[in-house]
């Protein structure tokens, strides 16, 4: 009788890795490898050392100095690591460089998160965006690596379709990344349409933006029963979400769910997810949703407002919600000078979001104009623009058809401007 062989899954031990930076203005301090850590560790590695240099600026050949690249090498052989994470983006000599010197394994803050996009990343659209990325960021460090073009590409783990063996050859990868861009653009086209029926039903478009780990699929959830996958980590979701909201005076509003920003989010990231993003360039209202308990918070809220300026959102309306107030939170919180108004939430709880919710509506209120129409019962079909984009405040059935007192945007005012009885309520 043949012996049963039984199978066992071995759990594969994390990779140790040594976090470096370079501190060239002399503030960060410490601190400012916490975020790369957290990235580490989303990625699937665990830290056990670190090393900053304050210096002028980065080594041309090796990122920080000689001396400290031969100090490094000591604690990678103390300490038993696996490999070295640059908290900025490496050049193709600097990350060569360090690695033969080092004899590990090298990687930089763009690596570690393209690893972790990878990873996360569900839809067609999300994989595509991620892939796009990962070989545009592969692209540029093809020049000069010779014979190390055939080892899988570095990142923790093998993961993602930018860790498969490729064949690293310039031409392909430029085929790949032009074949990537219509897809993408095909999706683009998709997405216009979908926002052009939202314009021409007069719905307003709420888009929820902040640090990644802020809180806002975990918001968007208690909203509206999404469904979306809320994990207290970095990046949990990266695929747009749009779902309808309907406030509490019956007006319908569409609240889209975006990819967390981040402090030194890669160029290449910004680019692949342009589809994604530019959903915050047609938002109406940007719902900007700050982690109230991170010590970090007001760097967090600088770096969001200066993504969404170099994304052409600067001058979209903002409402901010102060989230996580349920949690150990220092007082007083951030001031924000940005924001129409602010107020404080607990997306976990529930706590706080009628007072959202009523900051949704007086700023919406404040886009439209009253008006007071008649509008004939054979335009159903405007007769539900109405009701889902407009604020009634009096209806009335007569015989000749329903007359209104409402609060109207622009275009919804241009549209009724035949049925509209008095231009203005006073």
């Amino acid at each position: 009788m043949a012996k049963e062989t039984k199978l066992y899954d071995v759990e594969k031990p994390a990779e140790r890795v040594i976090l470096i930076a370079v501190d060239e203005d002399g503030s960060q301090g410490d601190d400012c490898l916490n975020e790369l850590e957290e990235l580490a560790e989303t990625a699937g590695a665990v830290t056990v050392g670190r090393l900053i240099q304050r210096r002028e600026k980065r080594h041309p050949g090796l990122y920080i100095g000689k001396g400290k690249a031969e100090e490094l090498k000591m604690m990678i052989t103390a300490l038993d690591a696996d490999g070295v994470i640059a908290d900025d983006e490496l050049s193709p000599a600097q990350m060569r460089n360090l690695e033969d010197l080092l004899d590990t394994k090298v990687m930089d803050r763009t690596m570690v998160i393209l690893d972790i996009f990878a990873a996360r990343a569900m839809s067609n659209e999300g994989k595509i965006q991620v892939e796009l990325a990962q070989l545009k960021y592969r692209l540029t460090r093809l020049s000069g690596q010779g014979t190390s073009l055939s080892r899988l590409g570095g990142g923790i783990g093998t993961r993602g379709p930018g860790e498969k063996k490729l064949e690293t050859d310039r031409r392909y990868i430029k085929d790949r990344i032009a074949e990537l861009d219509r897809e993408l653009k095909n999706i683009e086209t998709h997405r216009e349409l979908l926002r052009r029926g939202r314009d021409k039903r007069g719905i307003i478009n709420v888009s929820l933006v902040g640090y990644t780990n802020a809180g806002k699929s975990t918001l968007l959830n208690r909203l509206t029963d999404a469904g979306v996958l809320a994990e207290d980590k970095l990046f949990a979701t990266l695929d747009t979400t749009a779902r309808a909201l309907k406030l509490p005076s019956g007006t319908t509003v569409m609240l889209t769910d975006t990819v967390g920003f981040i402090r030194k989010l890669p160029h290449h990231l910004i680019q692949a997810f342009r589809a994604t993003l530019e959903e915050m360039k047609y938002a109406d209202i940007l719902l900007h949703v700050v982690d109230a308990s991170n010590p970090e918070r007001a760097s967090q809220m600088e770096t969001v407002y200066a993504t969404l300026k170099d994304l052409g959102c600067g001058e979209t309306p903002v409402i901010t919600a102060f989230n996580k107030m349920d949690r150990d939170v220092e007082l007083p919180l951030t001031r924000d000078f940005v924001a129409r108004d602010t107020v404080k939430i607990s997306a976990a709880n529930g706590d706080g979001l009628d007072s959202l919710l009523e900051s949704l509506e007086r700023l919406i209120k404040s886009f439209k104009r009253p008006i007071k129409v008649l509008i004939p019962y054979t335009e159903g079909r405007l007769m539900a623009m109405v009701y889902a984009s407009c604020e009634i405040m009096k209806e009335e059935h007569t015989e000749n058809g329903v007359l209104a007192e409402l609060f109207a945007d622009e275009e919804m005012e241009n549209r009724l401007e035949k049925y509209t009885v008095l231009k203005e309520i006073k």
